[in-house]
């Protein structure tokens, strides 16, 4: 039976992970190349992420380096950075594209722990919809009376200590990310 629960486990992860990747990418006050990842840069015509297109480092404490391999993407990639939803200004210098991230005013940093209280409920709301799923996979088995009654209480238990951990998990990590962007 436990094979069955680990598919679902499996599902909750990845719904951890895919808060973490979000959580990579808010900015708190600090150069971070994580930010960039989601940009897409128009290369030849074809959406291009921009970690292939340049290597990216930081400078300072709170600039970014863009250096594209090629000198020709420097507009493309500049255009990508404005049409973004990150409120930067890209600096061109013709070899490189620098990215100066602004101190955090008190009124963003509250903004953007909403955002990410926001996005660890939406997290939530995943992870207990897999529950039910769980739970509905399960009692269609003892429906088909694949599994007792018996077994079926018990799934639904581990299934729910499962959810709770997983819940626990992401609530650690909208506070850990909260606490990192309120001090910054």
């Amino acid at each position: 039976m436990s094979t069955e629960l680990d598919q679902y486990k499996e599902k909750m992860n990845k719904s951890i992970d895919s808060l973490a990747g979000e959580f990579s990418a808010i900015r708190a006050g600090r150069a971070n190349p994580h930010v960039l990842d989601k940009i897409m840069v128009d290369y030849y015509g074809q959406p291009t992420n921009l970690q292939s297109l340049a290597n990216i480092s930081i400078s300072e404490a709170r600039t970014l380096v863009i250096q594209p391999w090629e000198a020709s993407v420097i507009k493309d990639i500049e255009k990508a950075i404005l049409t973004s939803d990150l409120g930067l200004t890209p600096n061109n210098d013709g070899k490189a594209v620098r990215l100066t991230f602004p101190e955090l005013t008190e009124d963003r940093r509250k903004e953007l722990a909403k955002d990410i209280k926001k996005k660890g409920e939406n997290a939530k709301v995943a992870v207990r919809n897999i529950r039910r799923d769980a739970n509905d996979f399960m009692k269609k088995q003892q429906k088909a009376n694949e599994i007792s009654e018996d077994e079926l209480k018990d799934a639904e238990s581990d299934i729910q200590k499962m959810t709770d951990e997983f819940v626990s998990k992401i609530d650690a990590m909208v506070d850990e990310k909260s606490k990192e962007i309120m001090t910054v």
